[in-house]
């Protein structure tokens, strides 16, 4: 009759596992070396403390959601931001009258909407990048990036939705779809940029290599 095991040697059976299982979820917590993600890099991370990878993975996006959320205070209504954009647009481009200065003004508002926004789309891109690099290195670069886009994107227009539900509740400011939709469209665009580097990249390489 076969001997049962004992509970030491079930420990020992166990603890190449339970190094394992630590092993790997310490590597997801690292950051690449080599070509950045955003440019189409996907290399074996370098070891770092799980703060460390945090702040270098995360900080980026806590200081773009910074800088939304006092961009949708009152001190950046379109009063206030009228007074100094004009000083600067005067400067540089000479004298407008005040009518032909409400369209540039209400132009460069919207523009400052879709590139801010469509920054906030590309960290958030970098940080979803980065942070499933390793969990996600047994799945095609496709789908990795795929996942990664999508996230950025839902994310940004999660952001936008509820600055401009914020808004609304402000003097001076108003929250409108119109904008989320801008907002999203920022996102949406600076994204698909770094996508289509990619699959240009992924072309360029497989043209390179040998038949």
């Amino acid at each position: 009759m076969a001997a049962v095991p004992d509970g030491t040697q079930g420990s020992n059976v166990c603890v190449p596992f339970a190094i394992a299982g630590i092993n790997s979820f310490r590597s997801s917590f690292t950051v690449s070396r080599g070509t950045p993600v955003l440019l189409g890099g996907r290399h074996a991370p370098r070891q770092r403390g799980i703060l460390l990878r945090l702040v270098v993975v995360w900080l980026p996006v806590f200081v773009m959601l910074l800088v939304i959320a006092r961009e949708s205070t009152a001190a950046f209504g379109s009063v206030n931001t009228s007074l100094f954009l004009r000083k600067i647009y005067e400067a540089i481009f000479g004298h407008v009258t005040n009518s032909a200065w409400e369209q540039i003004h209400h132009h460069i508002r919207k523009t400052g909407h879709f590139l801010g926004y469509g920054t906030l789309g590309v960290v958030w891109l970098r940080a979803f990048l980065l942070t499933w690099s390793v969990p996600l290195q047994h799945r095609a670069a496709a789908v990795w990036r795929r996942w990664s886009l999508q996230m950025a994107i839902c994310c940004t227009a999660l952001v936008a939705s509820l600055d401009e539900v914020h808004q609304s509740y402000i003097p001076d400011r108003t929250g409108l779809v119109t904008d989320v939709l801008l907002d999203t469209s920022g996102a949406i665009v600076l994204c698909l940029l770094f996508a289509i580097f990619w699959l240009r990249s992924g072309a360029r390489q497989a043209r390179l290599q040998p038949a």
